[in-house]
């Protein structure tokens, strides 16, 4: 028999393991992804029900070679508020799902799990304060550049990546394009076959977002409008499917809570750019 051990993370994904367990996938800082069985979980009177997915868990594990078997377990947190709000629980939803793709198992990866709790934090924070379905939009945003770059596919957004000129928006020129080549990086121009084009404004507000607090005007509201936001989300979903190799089904269901039909060329960066200066 394997030695105790004793494990604190967040639960990112739960599913059915035989007829009343669970098969729990666990975030920590120390062990990066494990994957556990939680004996009768399913089980509604079970000690162990409250392995469930966004929750902070203390657990105490057994077992040697193979899956490890949850023996005890302790809540530390849990974040069921999220899924009072579509958007919120989305959101959160995405972010752990990119997680799972970003983190090896059995090794941690410094800071990941730190920058996730603050963004889940945040999250429930839009449901608690009733705010506008746009900061969890924003969040999961901001929280997929944080976790890129964490988990060692940061957006390159130092250079452009054919020239090696600093990547310098100048915010006010409203001809001024630049291109994301998934497989290479961004470029400056509007450059043909490009799966993205954004303006000025728009690289600029992206380039802020790897710092801990989000993009705000001095009355407190978010930088930039709804349809620039969604379509940095596409942006990080063109990076991710790139350099990861798949789709996450949360930002499918978060678009739509924006009813979001995304354009993401030269077309959408000119509209875009007037949206930012208040003309139709």
């Amino acid at each position: 028999m394997g030695a105790e051990l004793r494990l604190e993370g967040l639960s990112l994904k739960c599913g059915p393991l035989g007829e009343s367990d669970r098969l729990l996938t666990l975030l920590s800082a120390s062990d990066g992804l494990s994957r556990l069985a939680v004996p009768g979980a399913r089980k509604p009177k079970s000690p162990l029900a409250a392995a469930v997915p966004l929750a902070l868990l203390r657990l105490q594990v057994g077992g040697g070679s193979g899956l490890r078997r949850v023996r005890q377990l302790t809540v530390v947190r849990n974040y069921a508020a999220l899924a009072g709000r579509l958007e919120t629980l989305a959101a959160a939803q995405g972010l752990a799902e990119l997680t799972i793709q970003l983190v090896p198992t059995g090794e941690g990866v410094p800071g990941l799990l730190e920058d996730l709790l603050m963004q889940l934090g945040r999250l429930e924070l839009v449901v608690q304060d009733h705010q506008d379905s746009l900061e969890a939009l924003a969040i999961a945003v901001q929280g997929c550049v944080h976790l890129l770059a964490l988990g060692g596919y940061g957006l390159p957004l130092a250079h452009c990546a054919r020239s090696g000129e600093p990547l310098e928006p100048p915010v006010g020129t409203w001809d001024w394009r630049c291109s994301l080549l998934p497989s290479e990086g961004f470029v400056v121009g509007a450059v043909p076959g490009a799966q993205l084009v954004l303006n000025a404004s728009e690289l600029a507000l992206l380039q802020r977002l790897p710092r801990p607090a989000l993009p705000r005007r001095r009355d407190g509201g978010l930088m930039g409008p709804e349809g620039v936001w969604l379509r940095l989300l596409a942006l990080v979903e063109l990076w991710s499917r790139e350099h990861l190799g798949r789709n996450l089904r949360s930002w499918s269901l978060l678009r739509q809570c924006f009813n979001a039909n995304t354009p993401l060329g030269a077309d959408a960066a000119a509209s875009s750019e007037a949206r930012l200066r208040g003309t139709p």
